[in-house]
């Protein structure tokens, strides 16, 4: 199973350690990773995607176009390139007017995009084409007895017409937790677990509000689940969650800290990774959480 690896300007600048999280748990599934060489920002929402619709979508329509060369999809572990990529590709494909501006930006730097690959969410691209009873065999239920509080990331659900391999029900996702389970792991429900970690443009623009946010979402997750790890599909939540906490203890504003993983890393670990290497950049490290289970 062949799939290109969109890796994206968060995960390069901010957390290349999820990027070694992903090369060391997709071969050992059976995945072979092909790079894309010459990928750019997706772009992210708050840049082209909000003053140039044709821009944003030659863009975005340009890293698919080098994936596309290749005869693959991209997986990404971002949300925010899953969004972008998969709102671009959806605007190209339904609005004539807009694709003939993309295919000439395109032909000024000698691409063309055809429509035939896409982006793929890590978390989707797991459960449904590696599947849970793969990962449950690599990893002989590693993680029981450890209790984890998902957090999905909003542009991993909504909007549900544009993300087609998303979430049947976004109002009620399963797919993380069905993916954290067949590690072995117990994943309690919490109130806000829809809510928006506030990151992204809110943390850009009014960190005050940002925090508020995540706030809100911590106190619920300790409250309710009490977990041993907070875990997500997003490198964007990842960041907010594992940043927040800091500044928040700092301010006492809470008087906890709970570690908080991507999937792709955890994964990483239940297939024999070392923990430092793929969790060098967390600010709240995980280390106690793992000692308690593998000794």
């Amino acid at each position: 199973m062949r799939i290109g690896f969109f890796i994206g300007c968060n995960v390069a600048f901010n957390r290349p350690d999820l990027e070694l999280a992903v090369r060391f748990a997709l071969p050992r599934l059976g995945v072979t990773l092909e790079d894309i060489e010459g990928q750019s920002c997706c772009p992210t929402w708050g840049t082209l995607p909000s003053i140039d619709l044709a821009g944003w979508c030659a863009l975005a329509a340009r890293n698919l176009a080098l994936a596309e060369k290749k005869g693959v999809d991209l997986v990404t572990v971002c949300s925010t390139c899953y969004g972008s990529l998969t709102r671009a590709r959806n605007v190209i494909l339904s609005d004539a007017a807009v694709q003939q501006k993309v295919d000439a930006l395109l032909r000024e730097v000698g691409k063309e995009y055809k429509g035939t690959s896409r982006a793929r969410h890590i978390v989707y691209f797991l459960l449904r084409e590696v599947g849970r009873e793969r990962i449950r065999e690599a990893t002989q239920n590693c993680l029981q007895g450890l209790r984890i509080a998902i957090q999905p990331g909003c542009l991993t659900l909504w909007p549900r017409r544009m993300c087609q391999e998303g979430e049947e029900d976004p109002f009620h996702p399963t797919a993380l937790k069905e993916l954290c389970a067949a590690l072995g792991a117990t994943v309690p429900y919490y109130s806000r677990l829809l809510d928006c970690c506030g990151m992204g443009g809110m943390r850009s623009t009014d960190l005050s509000k940002s925090l508020i946010l995540v706030e809100r979402k911590l106190r619920s997750i300790k409250e309710e689940a009490n977990p041993h790890l907070i875990v997500t599909g997003c490198s964007s939540c990842l960041l907010q969650l594992d940043m927040a906490q800091e500044f928040l203890l700092t301010r006492q504003r809470i008087h906890f800290k709970i570690p908080v993983l991507h999937y792709a890393q955890l994964l990483a670990i239940c297939l024999g990774a070392d923990i430092e290497k793929v969790t060098a950049m967390a600010r709240l490290k995980a280390d106690y959480v793992f000692a308690r289970i593998f000794g």
